[in-house]
Order: structure tokens, then sequence, then C-alpha cells
């Protein structure tokens, strides 16, 4: 018996990174899975692989939102968790940062939240779960992620309010807050493989051996057991509370 069995999940930016972990354990515990991305090629390909359905999903979209709903239950009849991983990053300082580029980072973290929660908890069973993906910055500042801070900020704040408001129908409603995760948005050689890429590994293994205080960067399986937890009957009675997954990073300045 699997801790989701019979349940079915839709996972957004399901095709890489923890969504891509996300959506496997979650077919190893017996949901049927939505993954839903807007990389097309490596989504299905995932989908084929694990036994799961694939739709496109621009997430800061409406009408694709409903597109995405209507494909879930028409493949599964009924919706009972939503992931809402989906997320992008920017570098740039506060000052220097174009206006139309902190509204691409909303448009996705925090519009994208906003529109997953808003379109498919109204047709989610009684009882359902929705998982957002905030961030280590969202209880934090950071310098250099103000567009992305600011909108996982919002998340949390999103995620208080839908798990006050959908509470009565027995919806619980959380979050993830990772830190420094090995995925292609804290390490980009894994986007590029070869060439540099090993450089530039090892300088980012180094850059967190310094950081967080269990002296690694963490891994999307350990982010996906948190949402699996969340998801699952283990967290019955939990419900509007973020939860912070940084190998320590956030638990202050270490002297050693």
């Amino acid at each position: 018996m699997g801790k989701l069995d019979g349940r079915v999940v839709i996972v957004t930016g399901a095709a890489r990174g923890q969504g891509e972990q996300e959506a496997r354990l979650f077919r190893e515990e017996g949901a049927d899975v939505v993954v839903a991305d807007v990389l097309d090629d490596q989504g299905e390909a995932l989908a084929k692989e694990i036994g799961a359905s694939y739709v496109h999903l621009d997430v800061g979209e409406e009408e694709q939102w409903r597109s995405a709903v209507t494909a879930a239950k028409d493949a599964y009849g009924h919706i009972d968790g939503l992931v809402n991983n989906a997320g992008i990053l920017r570098f740039n300082s506060l000052l220097d940062t174009p206006l139309d580029e902190f509204m691409q980072v909303v448009q996705v973290n925090q519009v994208g939240c906003f529109l997953g929660i808003k379109t498919v908890a109204p047709e989610m069973t009684d009882g359902g779960t929705i998982v957002n993906t905030a961030s280590y910055t969202g209880v934090t500042g950071m310098a250099a992620v103000g567009s992305y801070a600011a909108t996982k900020h919002a998340v949390l704040g999103l995620t208080r309010v839908a798990a006050l408001e959908l509470a009565r129908r027995g919806i619980r409603v959380n979050a993830v807050c990772p830190g420094a995760i090995d995925t292609a948005m804290a390490n980009p050689a894994l986007l590029e493989p070869g060439g540099d890429a090993e450089e530039i590994s090892r300088a980012v293994g180094k850059l967190y051996r310094k950081l967080v205080p269990l002296g690694r960067i963490g891994k999307p399986e350990e982010v996906a057991r948190l949402a699996l937890f969340l998801t699952s009957d283990d967290s019955s009675y939990i419900t509007g509370q973020p939860f912070v997954i940084d190998g320590g990073w956030m638990a202050g300045v270490s002297l050693t």
C-alpha cells in the first residue's frame, strides 16, 4: 500500500528538478500524477516513463490552468492534490532590477501559485491537499534575489489565507521552503553538462559547504519527501504552515 493510493495529484514544473522528483515519488506511492510544465519534450518523456499523464501548462496563464484541470479530470475523474512547484529565479540587485524582469518573476512564482489555488481548489475533492513551493528566502532576506524573495514571501501569505478559507472543506494547504537544492536553479551546470560543468559544480559545492551547517547542497529527492509528507495522511493535522528544508542554513551564524 502506498501513501497516496487512489489520489490524483497535479505537479507543476514537473519536467525536471524538484518537480520531477516529486512526480516520481508520488507515483511510487500510488498516486496518479499529472506532470505539468512548459518543457514539453522532457515532461512527456517523464510522464511516459513513470506512467503519468502530461499537460502543457504555463502557470501564469489562467486559461491554461483551466485546460490542465479539465485534462486531469478527463484522465482520472477527480483531483485530490496540487503541488505548486513551478518557479523561476533571476539574480540582480534590487535597484538594478528592471520592472519587466520583476514582473516576469511575479507572474510565474506568485501569480502561478495564486492561479493554481484559484483554479484547482474548486474542483478538488474535500480533504484534498495543496503544497506550495516557497523558499528559504520566503522567511528571510537574501541580497541579489529581491524579486524572487518578494514572490516567495507572497507565496507564504497565499498559503496561510488559503489554509484558512479552505479548512471548512478539509483541504490542507502548506508550503515547503527549500534552501540550496541541487537543481538547475541553484546549480546552472546542470543545464549544460560538459565543458565547464564539473568546475561550476565544484564551485557550487564549495560555496554551500561554507554556508550550510550540514556542509552540503540539498537533494531534490529530499524536498520531494517533504512534499509527500504534506500530501499524505501523515500530516493530517497540519495546515497553513511553512516547512524550511535548508540543511540548517537559517538556524543562525556559525563561528567555526
